[in-house]
């Protein structure tokens, strides 16, 4: 494998960094000494503001509005380098990356890869379900919404309308929530507008999770003012239901009871993304790379791991960090400055995290709040403000801020949002139009 092109270090120490997210970019904007030459490795070549992703896909915000470039966010920046591929396999012994595009050396490793959706062993359903995890994802959902609806207002057949009218969530946190009562709003305020012609009430929203309760990491107070509220909305909530399978526009339930559906959100939960390279003891619980509370990959002296790949277990977290932008931002900010220990002798300081306290919306004036210190829970349009407030100041870019702003508030007056587009990927040689490809739906009369 050649090696990728960098220029010379110098006297520098590389520290190559493998993933643009919370975690990865906290890090490398931190590290602005020049003891380090900094390599971000990245598949996209932007930074995603995940939290939002949910609205991309219901045509509520811009898609552009949450992205921001690597290489916008560090032009100004000596000696850092940004590379477009994937990480393939480690090498420890030779401190040696191997990548799509080449291999790398490096004096220091961090592993920041994040998540991907966790299908719980079923490779059905990553063909079948919906995930919302990246900018493809989003889009393809806000693409099958819509198309839902078309297809709906012009089939002649009146037994597929219910299962292309019928969203199943399933998952029932802060993610899940959010998508249901998104789905609600377009329901009640934008569809009889666009689509007159459909008898709406035959729309149906169904909220899927196999707990006891919604937003199981709030307190239940919580738990049951956002399912109250997603009820009254129209939401069908089902605790205790576990999913099997989905196949045929069939989605089979644990008690093999059914539901016809052509749209299925899968949301139900993440698993880390992993790195080869390193032996199975290392790994740990969700597939997360175990490391110390210095964020070091155990038995590695110079390879770290941060955010939802890593797994710190600690006494107040046995099961390791919540896999949020928290813990991540946080593992960034720490490891920046125990680098810069390294480098100067220094002994290393523990990672310890501060919980600033978790936030769901669940629709229009409606957020859940809680606050750690002190202990502090609120909802209702108090919430729904923090809510949007914090994710504003979190999205990068003065130009982002001001475009999300204005999404918001046009949404918010107007209750309807302009960008309900369909926009469907260019398809060369001889690949044909999905309607060309169906013989059935040639010559049809509406």
């Amino acid at each position: 494998m050649h090696t990728i092109d960098i220029p010379d270090k110098g006297n520098r120490q590389r520290v190559v960094i493998i993933g643009g997210g919370f975690g990865g970019l906290k890090l490398a904007k931190k590290l602005k000494s020049d003891r380090f030459q900094v390599v971000l490795i990245d598949k996209n070549n932007y930074h995603l503001f995940v939290p939002l992703l949910y609205q991309v896909a219901t045509a509520a915000i811009e898609p552009s509005a949450i992205f921001f470039p690597f290489r916008k966010i560090f032009r100004d920046r000596e000696d850092f380098h940004v590379r477009i591929c994937v990480a393939e396999r480690v090498v420890p012994e030779q401190n040696v990356l191997e990548t799509s595009i080449g291999a790398l050396e490096y004096d220091y490793l961090v592993i920041a890869t994040g998540s991907s959706s966790n299908y719980f062993g079923n490779d059905q359903l990553p063909k079948t379900t919906m995930a919302l995890k990246d900018t493809s994802e989003a889009l393809y959902n806000r693409n099958k919404i819509l198309e839902s609806f078309e297809l709906a207002q012009n089939t002649v057949r009146p037994e597929e309308i219910d299962p292309l009218m019928t969203f199943v969530i399933v998952g029932g946190g802060p993610t899940g929530v959010e998508l249901a009562g998104a789905l609600a709003e377009m329901r009640n305020y934008i569809l009889p507008k666009d689509y007159p012609d459909l008898d709406l009430s035959r729309m149906h929203i169904v909220l899927v999770d196999a707990g006891t309760r919604l937003l199981s990491a709030f307190q239940e107070k919580s738990s049951q003012e956002a399912q109250k509220y997603l009820e009254k909305k129209g939401v069908k909530i089902q605790l205790n239901t576990r999913v099997e399978n989905y196949e045929n526009g069939q989605l089979i339930l644990g008690d093999k009871s059914t539901l016809s559906t052509a749209n299925v959100f899968w949301v139900g939960g993440v698993q880390a993304n992993g790195l080869e390279g390193f032996p199975k003891e290392v790994y740990g619980h969700g597939n997360r790379l175990q490391v110390d509370e210095y964020s070091r990959v155990k038995g590695y002296q110079n390879i770290f791991a941060i955010g939802d790949t890593s797994l710190m277990t600690l006494k107040d977290y046995p099961k390791g960090h919540p896999q949020l932008v928290q813990p991540a931002q946080q593992q960034g900010a720490r490891l920046a400055d125990n680098l810069y220990r390294l480098e100067k002798g220094k002994s290393l300081q523990p990672f310890v995290y501060h919980n600033r306290g978790i936030m769901a919306t669940i629709g229009r004036n409606h957020a859940e709040v809680e606050l750690p210190h002190p202990n502090i829970r609120f909802g209702g349009f108090m919430g729904w403000t923090v809510w949007l407030f914090i994710h504003l100041m979190n999205t990068l870019g003065v130009k982002n801020k001001i475009f999300v702003f204005f999404d918001w508030v046009w949404s918010y007056f107007t209750r309807d949002p302009s960008l309900r587009l369909i926009i469907k990927p260019l398809v060369k040689g001889d690949a044909k139009d999905e309607h060309e490809k169906d013989p059935d739906s040639q010559g049809k009369k509406v």
